[in-house]
């Protein structure tokens, strides 16, 4: 059987995390039986940490626990991706911890993984806001004018990956890097890589506070122009 991580980043998601898990601790059923579900939770200032190691004591015996990584976002995503190659996973899941996606969906997903090399979520309506849907416009079109790739959704964090096909691409992003994500579907649009959009739900946030607001995802952005003129010198295998 095939070797799956389900892996997601957390910060202060004490009001998601139990809930979270209890969704998609069950999607690690039929896998084979190193699969895991790796959670980054480093930097958190409520009870998330001690909630995730309540339950791995308890009842889910597969999660695993990073808490030493960066605790922003982004370099949480490729410290997860870096965990599950170096352990030999298959196939790499990404998706947050804050209660947004919907594990009901993943079935089609995984149905499909021999089809390509990333089956990626394109969420035609959101439920988090205006503001961000208009933010993913933004870098679509940025995406469009740097790199040539018309991307429905490049960031969305649902999103089903070849471990194998991950490798090639996240160790040419620095540790440190704020849209790994971004980044790893315009790699995979860029060098022709199969790759499929599937249409999911998107759900506001469960609970909490979410750490990236408007004025540092304009932050972010800002740098990321000057990011992508350095990746696109490198944008080829």
């Amino acid at each position: 059987m095939e070797k799956l991580f389900i892996v997601m980043p957390a910060y202060n998601e004490e009001e998601n995390i139990k809930s979270v898990v209890e969704q998609w601790y069950p999607i690690l059923a039929g896998k084979a039986d190193d699969s895991r579900l790796v959670i980054a939770d480093s930097g958190s200032s409520d009870k998330t940490h001690e909630l995730l190691v309540e339950m791995t004591k308890k009842e889910y015996p597969q999660i695993d626990i990073l808490s030493d990584t960066n605790q922003y976002h982004g370099p949480k995503v490729i410290a997860l991706y870096d965990y599950a190659i170096q352990n030999g996973a298959d196939y790499i899941f990404q998706t947050d911890s804050d209660g947004q996606t919907n594990p009901a969906e993943f079935d089609a997903f995984w149905d499909e993984r021999d089809r390509y090399d990333g089956i990626f979520g394109n969420r035609t309506v959101r439920g988090d806001g205006k503001d961000r849907a208009f933010v993913e416009r933004v870098v679509c079109f940025l995406l469009k004018v740097y790199f040539g790739v018309n991307l429905p959704d490049a960031n969305a964090p649902f999103r089903l990956m070849k471990a194998d096909v991950v490798k090639k691409y996240l160790y040419k992003m620095p540790s440190e890097y704020n849209l790994p994500n971004i980044m790893m579907t315009t790699y995979y649009a860029k060098n022709k890589e199969k790759m499929e959009f599937k249409e999911i739900s998107f759900k506001p946030r469960q609970g909490g506070v979410n750490s990236i607001n408007i004025p540092r995802i304009i932050k972010i952005g800002w740098k990321a122009l000057g990011d992508f003129r350095r990746f696109k010198k490198d944008m080829y295998l």
